[in-house]
């Protein structure tokens, strides 16, 4: 495979990287009441040793009691949680990585199998989390207000710790994908309404809040997603019509780098072009895409969390698309949970030491 243009720097704003690639954002519960620890630093350092270009934490919450669902999800606010967050940027800037939290809010979830739940209720646009099943409180205007303001205080947080960027979360059903989608958004408030270009006022007051608190020179992305954990086939934007009134906005916002969330990179994303969902945001609004989905390996994330294995596969597709211009990055999800050294393992075309990827892989922090 010839990976050469995987291997381009990249440069935006805050943002000097040395590659193309990108660890995608990976849930992993350790860090104990929500402080990372020590072993989470020594994981984000080993893959800024092993040439990963930009690193994107793992969603780590805002300060809402019930943003999170999990008591070992890292926080983004709190002395401790921020002094472990520091020790983690300054392990990866020690070996050349950057790096960027991404900044997240659960919404309304199911409870945890470990029976853990925050102290007060869930919290979304309304009191669902998918159609038919209710388990948390719809959010009053003076909680939207606080939320803005928490994802606020966590980008400057991010921007004084001495991160490199910073990704919002919003995709995957979570709390500013719940505004997104009917299924979950039925407010008759200005936080609602018929069209998703008026259910986008939720991310969009968040996106201003966060321009606002880091300035215009640091980089912005979001992640965004079509599907939901419920339908796989979902579409938010069901034309690229639908979907330049839903990310023009954003992108005026403040919004430098989507992040478009696919299961598997390769699929169009509406008839009549092959181009994905990157692809389309970029052709749309100009701004800097980053594509994912079953990068590297042979099976999906969702099949993978199920028991199955996945082996290496060709990015040949990948770079056919990229050298084309439809996107500027490629974040890589579990061939990097699996191998910290993923990364260096391609650019030097040792392609015959490449691991795949099993479920076992999830249980540590390799």
């Amino acid at each position: 495979m010839n990976t050469d243009s995987l291997f381009r720097p990249f440069s935006l704003k805050s943002l000097n990287i040395k590659n193309r690639i990108v660890m995608a954002p990976m849930t992993r519960s350790f860090s104990p009441d929500g402080v990372p620890t020590p072993e989470v630093a020594a994981y984000y350092r080993k893959r800024a040793a092993g040439e990963v270009g930009l690193i994107l934490s793992e969603g780590t919450v805002i300060e809402r009691i019930s943003s999170s669902n999990d008591k070992n999800i890292p926080h983004f606010y709190g002395e401790q949680a921020l002094a472990g967050w520091q020790s983690v940027i300054q392990n990866v800037h020690q070996v050349g990585g950057q790096m960027g939290p991404q900044i997240w809010h659960m919404g309304v979830m199911d409870n945890h199998h470990s029976g853990w739940v925050p102290s007060a209720p869930f919290e979304g646009p309304s009191a669902f989390n998918k159609p038919g099943f209710e388990n948390g409180k719809a959010m009053t205007e003076s909680d939207i207000a606080d939320t803005i303001a928490a994802f606020g205080r966590a980008a400057a947080d991010a921007k004084r710790l001495g991160f490199d960027c910073l990704e919002i979360h919003g995709a995957h059903g979570y709390l500013i994908d719940q505004f997104f989608w009917t299924g979950t958004n039925n407010r008759k408030d200005q936080y609602g309404g018929e069209t998703l270009a008026e259910r986008s006022r939720f991310a969009i007051e968040v996106i201003k809040e966060v321009r606002k608190q880091v300035g215009e020179d640091f980089a912005v992305i979001i992640r965004l997603s079509q599907w939901k954990p419920q339908d796989y086939t979902h579409q938010l934007a069901k034309t690229p019509a639908e979907l330049e009134a839903w990310l023009n906005p954003m992108a005026d916002a403040g919004v430098d780098i989507f992040h478009c969330s696919q299961r598997r990179f390769w699929e169009p994303e509406f008839e009549g072009s092959d181009l994905n969902f990157a692809g389309w945001a970029k052709k749309i609004t100009g701004k800097s895409t980053i594509t994912v989905g079953s990068v590297g390996l042979s099976g999906e994330f969702l099949a993978a969390f199920a028991g199955e294995s996945s082996q290496p596969s060709s990015l040949d597709e990948l770079v056919r698309r990229m050298d084309r211009g439809d996107f500027d990055l490629v974040a890589v999800g579990r061939p990097l949970l699996a191998d910290p050294n993923w990364v260096q393992k391609i650019h030097q075309n040792k392609t015959d030491e490449l691991k795949g990827f099993s479920r076992e892989a999830l249980a540590q922090l390799i």
